[in-house]
């Protein structure tokens, strides 16, 4: 039996969904010309835990397609502070890839996403229900209105963050 391949964290791993943003508008034309709803949320995911899968599921059934926008290491750095990210974002488009609701990953190196929902102008964007229409960022917020995309706050699974669970690890430290 051969022996399956390893990696360590710095080797690029295989993500099969990974688009780029050069790449998105045709991509998008197609998914109209197809008649299909493109979902588009965005975040760290740094810690993947149940309740991202269960948003990310609740996001999926909100179209036909669903992209996710994935904060870089850099972009996460700079909004969470110089302990973050906890995984390189290879190792986080990695564990998105693997989820059977995601059809495709574009990482982004700002601490917000108005260039690519610009290019992207997906008909739903969702996001968590911490989040609020005036809480999102005001570029965001006006490349969606532009787009006349839909926009949603889904309900949080409780006591599941990225936030919660480190605090919780560090106590045990």
């Amino acid at each position: 039996m051969k022996p399956a391949p390893t990696y360590n964290t710095h080797q690029l791993l295989p993500i099969s969904k990974q688009i780029l943003l050069a790449e998105c508008s045709v991509l998008r034309a197609k998914l109209r010309q197809q008649g299909k709803t493109l979902v588009f949320t965005n975040g760290c995911f740094d810690l993947l835990h149940a309740g991202h899968v269960m948003a990310l599921e609740a996001a999926k059934r909100q179209g036909t397609v669903l992209w996710i926008g994935v904060n870089s290491d850099a972009s996460i750095h700079a909004l969470k502070g110089n302990d973050r990210p906890i995984y390189s974002q290879n190792e986080r488009l990695y564990l998105l890839n693997a989820l059977q609701c995601v059809d495709g990953l574009l990482l982004f190196e700002g601490t917000h996403c108005a260039q690519e929902l610009s290019c992207i102008q997906p008909d739903v964007y969702v996001k968590s229900s911490d989040y609020s229409i005036a809480t999102l960022h005001p570029q965001e917020r006006q490349a969606l209105e532009s787009c006349h995309a839909k926009i949603l706050f889904l309900p949080m699974l409780l006591g599941r963050s990225t936030t919660q669970t480190i605090v919780q690890l560090r106590s045990l430290a």
